[in-house]
């Protein structure tokens, strides 16, 4: 604290705080609509309470499998509350409740062997989904890799060249949109 800010020194290195630089860097107004209707009034949760592009929107009718993720410790989306929304929407849904907090949760490669992980089949309630959930070692990762597996089309090889006939390359990856300088 000290030396960051009331001296400017750079915080020595710290990989799960690396993760705090990938700014969404949404426009003001609609950074501002983002919060207003989703974090304080939580209006996604309503049955067409925000409209996109003139269409009322209603997670009961997105019928698609979702993997719903949460950290037990997480300050910024409580895992109870990350839970409420297994209730929203209308395809098979998966909750996993990983260990941790907020980035620590998330950022938890399977070769590390840390920290646990929860999976049970989904409740009416986050407590008596806890209440019978399978507690198990090690990063929630392996849990993810299986479901998209099982939701997953055939493995293909990757290519071997960029580009078709159709969609020839425009210029070097990343490509100058990448490195412009939002406004």
């Amino acid at each position: 604290m000290v030396n960051g800010y009331l001296k400017g020194k750079a915080p020595a290195a710290f990989d799960l705080l690396f993760w705090n630089g990938d700014d969404t860097n949404l426009p003001g107004p609609m950074y501002c609509w983002y919060l207003r209707n989703t974090y304080l009034e939580n209006k996604l949760r309503e049955p067409g309470g925000t409209v996109q592009c003139s269409v009322p929107v209603d997670l009961s009718r997105i019928d698609a499998p979702a993997f719903i993720y949460a950290s037990r410790d997480d300050h910024i989306v409580p895992w109870k509350t990350a839970y409420a929304g297994t209730q929203l929407l209308g395809g098979e849904t998966r909750f996993v409740l990983g260990a941790s907090g907020h980035i620590a949760g998330v950022i938890n490669p399977p070769a590390k062997k840390k920290r646990n992980h929860w999976v049970g089949d989904l409740a009416a309630d986050a407590g008596a989904w806890l209440d019978n959930a399978q507690s198990i070692d090690g990063s929630w990762w392996p849990a993810w890799s299986e479901w998209l597996a099982t939701h997953a089309g055939a493995k293909v090889a990757a290519r071997r060249a960029l580009g078709s006939a159709e969609f020839p390359i425009i210029e070097p990856v990343p490509g100058r949109y990448v490195k412009a300088k939002a406004a």
